[in-house]
């Protein structure tokens, strides 16, 4: 099962979603597989992985499909094991953005597809972070997955980007991924003391849209474990916020069946 986790707007909880999703599927013991696409590397980060000069990255598996390696690394050489059971990155380097134009004048945005197909056996899910834009990356993800999920922050200005994102998706996946499924937007910075996001859930419920159960609340516990760099399923296993983030991955996914391929 291949999940991106994807909005054209900034800040919206994209690395913060996808790590804790990852973390959470390996938590319950699923072989679980971070792709990070940001050049800024957030989920690397977050996940514990440290770039040094030696550590293969996603840039180093895009430099090899347009040649730049004579002697080709297998896929799995570029997945590295976190500190956390189960759960190995992709990771993301900042050359992803000088690597863009080359790979987008070459047309490879099929080659994280084939890259993931051969992945997958070893994985039972794999969860990718993306760009805050709708770029090679990105659209490379989207292709790529069976699924995907919207972050939204309760913001007005993410509730209106929302429609043009999904019209974007819908042609891509019918030029692209047919199969591509969209799971539903997940809220993230919920305060349900305030009603601006009470309101702009319900202005999305009554478009239609697939609003996912539960909320992910605002607390001070995320920000002190991206700085402490342990995901909350690690950092604070009963916390009412990773609570909230195994119920989100209960709901996307269940627990009881082993959805790999």
């Amino acid at each position: 099962m291949v999940s991106v986790v994807f909005n054209q707007k900034g800040g919206v909880g994209k690395s913060t979603i996808s790590t804790n999703l990852a973390a959470c599927c390996a938590n319950l013991g699923f072989k679980t597989l971070l792709v990070d696409l940001d050049s800024q590397g957030n989920s690397t980060h977050y996940a514990g992985i440290d770039i040094t000069e030696n550590t293969l990255t996603v840039a180093d598996m895009f430099r090899q499909v347009v040649g730049f390696f004579r002697t080709p690394n297998k896929p799995i050489e570029f997945v590295q094991a976190s500190p956390f059971e189960n759960l190995f990155v992709l990771p993301a380097s900042s050359e992803l953005s000088e690597l863009e134009r080359e790979l987008e004048s070459r047309y490879k945005m099929f080659k994280l597809r084939e890259t993931l197909k051969t992945l997958r056996p070893s994985f039972d899910y794999i969860f990718i972070d993306t760009p805050p834009n709708f770029n090679f990356y990105s659209k490379a993800a989207l292709i790529a997955a069976d699924n995907y999920i919207v972050p939204f922050d309760c913001d007005a200005f993410s509730a209106q980007a929302i429609t043009r994102l999904l019209d974007n998706i819908a042609e891509l996946k019918a030029d692209h991924n047919p199969a591509l499924s969209f799971l539903g937007v997940a809220i993230n910075q919920f305060n349900s003391q305030a009603k601006l996001p009470e309101s702009l859930v319900k202005e999305l419920e009554n478009e239609g849209l697939e609003v996912i159960r539960p909320f992910i609340n605002a607390t001070v516990k995320v920000k002190e474990s991206h700085s402490k760099r342990v995901p909350l399923p690690f950092y604070l296993p009963n916390h009412k916020v990773t609570k909230q983030f195994h119920g989100l991955f209960e709901t996307l996914y269940g627990t009881n069946e082993n959805n790999g391929e």
